[in-house]
């Protein structure tokens, strides 16, 4: 870094003591390497500032202290008891209260990955666990802290663009499937949100029948043709109170009849790919969740309907399609990294150096 930026020895030994005398980085030995000099390596001050991220999922819940250097600790994870909106977002609140009292002033944000649309900190609506509008705030309520929210899988996006298969990429898409799918568009490691942060529910365009309405209100979402529910329906079977346990059973089967029905669904998801590379001309798309065993259970029938639905200039060159790397761990990750864009930032700096 001192080389990048130019500094003398002098100046990059002066910055690390600052950094150390406040509590934000330490200096540890490194491995040794034989003969010479010992070095030291910069890491996060054991007593610096930290974050908690928090992933809230269909079935449960996941937590986790985020360092300066991006490390986790504390893991916790919990399924739910109950699904109502209260029970959960009072787990929440207690999960964000241990982590307050265990690490005082040290802790200075916490951030939150939903699965539902996400404006200002408000879940808009949350179809797959049923829930209508609700304040994330009450999640902090009561500690002072700062909260930041965002969708799952514009969250996990991000955490691709930033450390993961899509690390790099100038435009990259990331989709991904647990109950629908979803996903995010990426311009240099930033996702394109829209006029009011809920840009991104890509299960909710018009790709299916639409004959269908959705829980979302609207007909003929794609969200209903690339999961648990479309191999129910293709199968013939009741709608599955669980769609993600469900597709992972099917995806078990050796019948041909759920062979048949897997296919159905890959072709779905790779048209629908097929078109928001059309829309988005992206370098790379990335797949999440579901998806990734998906595609791998019909590979050839995702190659061909991909192909099939890409402009003819594209298919010389069609962008890649990559398994995530941050698998199951996306949206904690992207959550994690919206904490560390405001533990860096110049003001939130600025404040801890005051205290310290």
């Amino acid at each position: 870094m001192a080389r990048a930026l130019r500094l003398s020895t002098g100046s990059a030994t002066e910055v690390t003591a600052r950094l150390r005398d406040v509590r934000l980085l330490t200096e540890a030995p490194a491995p040794s390497q034989g003969r010479g000099r010992p070095t030291t390596l910069l890491r996060a001050h054991p007593q610096g500032p930290v974050a908690l991220a928090l992933d809230l999922r269909q079935g449960s819940w996941r937590s986790a202290i985020v360092t300066l250097d991006g490390s986790f600790q504390d893991h916790q994870s919990k399924r739910h008891r109950s699904r109502r909106p209260q029970v959960v977002i009072s787990n929440l609140q207690r999960e964000v209260g241990r982590a307050h009292q265990v690490y005082g002033a040290r802790l200075r944000v916490v951030s939150l990955a939903a699965p539902g649309t996400i404006r200002d900190n408000r879940l808009m609506q949350a179809p797959t666990l049923g829930w209508a509008e609700l304040d994330l705030e009450t999640v902090t309520a009561g500690t002072g802290l700062r909260l930041f929210a965002g969708n799952d899988a514009t969250l996990s996006g991000v955490a691709e663009a930033r450390t993961g298969a899509a690390a790099g990429a100038g435009t990259a898409l990331h989709l991904i499937i647990e109950v629908g799918i979803g996903g995010t568009l990426l311009i240099d490691g930033v996702p394109a949100q829209g006029a009011s942060g809920a840009g991104g529910e890509y299960g909710h365009m018009a790709l299916g029948d639409r004959t269908r309405i959705c829980p979302c209100g609207a007909r003929g979402c794609w969200d209903l043709e690339i999961d648990g529910r479309a191999l129910a329906r293709h199968l013939k079977e009741a709608a599955p109170d669980d769609p993600y346990a469900y597709t992972e059973a099917v995806l078990q089967r050796t019948d041909r009849t759920a062979r048949r029905a897997v296919v159905k669904v890959v072709a779905a998801l790779a048209s629908g790919i097929a078109g928001l590379v059309n829309a988005h001309d992206p370098d790379v798309i990335t797949l999440g969740g579901l998806a990734i065993p998906l595609r791998a259970a019909a590979e050839s029938t995702f190659e061909d309907a991909y192909l099939d639905g890409l402009m003819t200039f594209h298919r010389t060159a069609p962008p890649p399609v990559l398994s995530a790397t941050h698998q199951p761990d996306g949206p904690l990750r992207g959550a994690a990294a919206l904490a560390l864009d405001h533990l860096t930032s110049e003001p939130a700096i600025a404040a801890w150096v005051a205290e310290h």
